[in-house]
Order: structure tokens, then C-alpha cells, then sequence
């Protein structure tokens, strides 16, 4: 579900927070990110997690995302959720939306949940084959219209590879009847499960096919709007996702919600405007980083405001320059705003960040001379949570 984007010069503080409240899930997604099946030993309890929701109302969080595995098979979800929307955050869930009825949604519902985002990988075969699971697709939209049926807004996350990247107008038209607000499309990095299949992960090239189609979907959607009388509130909102990007032809257009002029102008938001916690009570300034290379501190030994302020891991986003940039990235026009773009997905590409190659600047101005850029992986990844192996950039003819 896509955070509204902070203003430039805003002080830095944890207004969107992404809280993973357990690694236990009911799936066992074939791409999975955080390789999530069975809980972490030492996740937080009910009441560490009364403590860590205060310390954030008091960081001025505004948004908080709980996420797992499956955040709704923590049993201090009803607790944490009042707790924090009774001190005025607004609390959402990213689901696979598998164990999410109608039941379900009321009680989310009725302690204060505002928002729910389900992930939709496609239509349903190529759903099902990413998320290891047949039946997943159908449980997915059928957590959609349960979540809006208890009156709260709903949107869909797509992982685009692959499996699925010519197939994003059928995706899209798959979703429109479960009346979601917004479709927020990113790539799937090679993090994790998805790590284990170099198959899966899109070519860099593609990048312009897929932002070209998202591009032209959200203007599809504008136009039905106007004609049927709506105000660009009430659109279906096609957006994109922070490890998918940048300053293309379209930049404004999908970076931007409805009525808006937004474009990818913070750079990477890790331990700027954005935290992750892990269940097991890891700090990170983006809950997507890989694990071992961005702890900056656990919620048990450290204060999170402490670990804010201090922790070398979450402030390297504020202080960094242009110094730590390679490849194209480097000598890019959009280096001094960009900073690279995405540090997690560059990260768990390329072993470090600072050189992305899932750029339509970049792509497009190979395409100009006649080139184009493929991975090849030359190192497994070590079957850890948020790992990633590493891959090597391959520069060719655009044939």
C-alpha cells in the first residue's frame, strides 16, 4: 500500500513505520522476500508490543504497516491496532489475504483498522505458481471484498517478474470488481525465496515495457473516470512502488496520486521518513533491507528514538552524498536526487548499493545506443531471512 510521500526539507522522523509482527505465515510463497513459513524464536510479545507502539506515537509516526509472514496470526494484533489508532495513527495490514474473512475483517475493523492491502501477483494460474499455492488467487480476491465489506479502503501490491509482466492489463482487469482505491505494482528483487530463482527476476531492459504499460493503464483509468463523472479522488489509482522507477516519461504520472505532481524527488526514504521492525524486535530504516548488513539495534537492548538518532544503519540515507554511487548510477544526470534509487533492491542485487540497474532513465538511454543490460547470478544466496545472493551486470547489443 503506498505511503504518501513526505515533502522535501520535512525533519527527519519515522512517519511511515512497517512492522513485521511475525514470520509465522499460512503461506510459503514461492518468492517470498523474507523466506516466511514459521515464527522467529524470541518474537515480541503482546505486552513489548504495547512498548514499541508507544515509543512510536511518541517518534510522531503517522502510518503504521503490520506485516508478517501474516501479521493477523500474531495474537496482539486487536491489542496493537487500538493502542495505536486510539492515539490518532493510521493502521493498515499487508496480507496474502489467505486466512482474511469476513469475520476477521470486522474485528480489524472495529479496533481500528483504516486500511488493508492484499497481494495479487497476477492472474490467478501465474498468482498461484508465485504464491506456491492453489486456491491462493481466489482467497486473495475473496480477503479484497471481506475487508471492504467492513468498511475499510482496500488496495493490491504486484510483484512484477518475469511470470507475470506481460500479463499486467489482465491483472488489472482481474481486480477492478473487488473496488480497490489503488493497484501499486514493483519489481521482485532478488531477496529471499526469490533469490533461490534467477529466473524469475525481470531483465533490466524490461523495465521500460513495464513502466510504459503502467503508465498507459493509469491514464485508461483517469479517462473512465472523467467520463463517468468522477473527481480523480475516485479513480483507481496506478502507482509505483519505491524499487520501481525512475525519471522516465512518465515519472509524474505514476509517481504522483491523483490530481498531484509528485516524482521520485527524496531519493531513498530508509531511516529518513521510513522504519521496519522485525518480530523479533530488529530495528532497520527500511523493513525490505536486507538483515545482516542494516541492524541498527533491537527494541529489547536499545530506545528506538536512541536507535533513530544514532544508529550508523538507519541514518545512512540522510548522510550520504554522491561519494558511494558506481556503474551508471555514477555519472547519471539524476545522481544528485537519486542517489541510486532503491537501496535494497540495488543491495540485493549487486552485493551494494549505490548502482541500479531497474531504471528506465538508464534503460532507455542504453536503448538510445543500442544497448541493454542482463544479470547474471555468480553467488547463491545463503538461505537466511532477507538475504540475497549477487549478481553481475551484462552489458550487450539490444537485439
Amino acid at each position: 500500500m503506498a505511503a504518501r510521500q513526505v515533502p522535501p526539507g520535512a525533519p527527519y522522523r519515522p512517519v511511515h513505520v512497517v512492522w513485521e509482527l511475525t514470520m509465522r505465515c499460512d503461506h510459503a510463497c514461492a518468492h517470498c522476500g523474507s523466506r516466511a513459513a514459521k515464527p522467529r524464536p524470541g518474537e515480541l510479545d503482546g505486552a513489548e508490543l504495547m512498548e514499541v507502539a508507544q515509543a512510536l506515537v511518541g517518534l510522531g509516526a503517522q502510518e503504521v504497516a503490520l506485516i508478517g509472514g501474516e501479521a493477523y496470526l500474531h495474537p496482539g494484533i486487536f491489542d496493537l491496532t487500538r493502542l495505536l489508532s486510539g492515539q490518532g495513527v493510521r493502521v493498515i495490514m499487508q496480507t496474502g489475504g489467505r486466512g482474511v474473512d469476513a469475520q476477521l475483517a470486522r474485528a480489524l475493523a472495529e479496533a481500528g483498522m483504516a486500511a488493508v492491502g492484499v497481494s495479487v501477483d497476477g492472474p490467478e494460474a501465474v498468482h498461484d505458481e508465485l504464491r506456491a499455492s492453489v486456491g491462493s488467487f481466489r482467497a486473495a480476491i475473496s480477503a479484497l471484498h471481506a475487508a471492504r465489506g467492513a468498511g475499510m479502503r482496500t488496495s493490491v501490491n504486484t510483484q512484477v517478474n518475469r511470470l507475470n509482466a506481460h500479463l499486467l492489463p489482465e491483472t488489472l482487469a482481474a481486480l477492478r470488481p473487488t473496488g480497490i482505491v489503488a493497484w501499486r505494482a514493483q519489481f521482485t528483487a532478488p531477496m529471499g525465496r526469490a533469490a533461490d530463482r534467477p529466473e524469475w527476476i525481470l531483465e533490466p531492459w524490461r523495465i521500460l515495457e513495464v513502466i510504459d504499460t503502467l503508465a498507459a493503464l493509469k491514464i485508461e483509468m483517469a479517462a473512465e473516470a472523467r467520463a463517468a463523472g468522477l473527481p480523480p479522488s475516485r479513480m483507481l489509482d496506478v502507482q509505483l512502488g519505491n524499487n520501481l522507477g525512475y525519471y522516465g516519461p512518465h515519472e509524474q504520472t505514476l509517481r504522483s496520486h491523483p490530481g498531484g505532481k509528485a516524482t521520485w524527488y527524496t531519493g531513498c526514504s530508509a531511516g529518513k521518513y521510513t522504519l521496519g521492525i522485525e518480530s523479533d524486535g530488529t530495528i532497520k530504516g527500511c523493513p525490505s533491507l536486507p538483515t545482516a548488513p542494516y541492524i541498527g539495534g533491537n527494541v529489547r537492548s536499545v530506545a528506538i528514538a536512541d536507535a533513530w538518532r544514532d544508529a550508523p544503519a538507519l541514518r545512512f540515507a540522510r548522510e550520504r552524498g554522491t561519494d558511494e554511487l558506481w556503474g551508471f548510477c555514477k555519472g547519471c544526470m539524476y545522481a544528485d536526487t537519486c542517489r541510486g534509487g532503491c537501496s535494497f533492491t540495488a543491495h540485493t542485487t549487486l552485493g551494494r548499493r549505490g548502482n541500479n540497474p531497474f531504471c528506465y532513465h538508464r534503460a532507455a538511454t542504453l536503448k538510445k545506443r543500442g544497448r541493454r543490460e542482463r544479470l547474471v547470478r555468480v553467488e547463491a544466496a545463503a538461505g537466511e531471512p532477507y538475504d540475497s545472493g549477487r549478481f553481475e551486470i551484462i552489458e550487450e547489443d539490444w537485439i
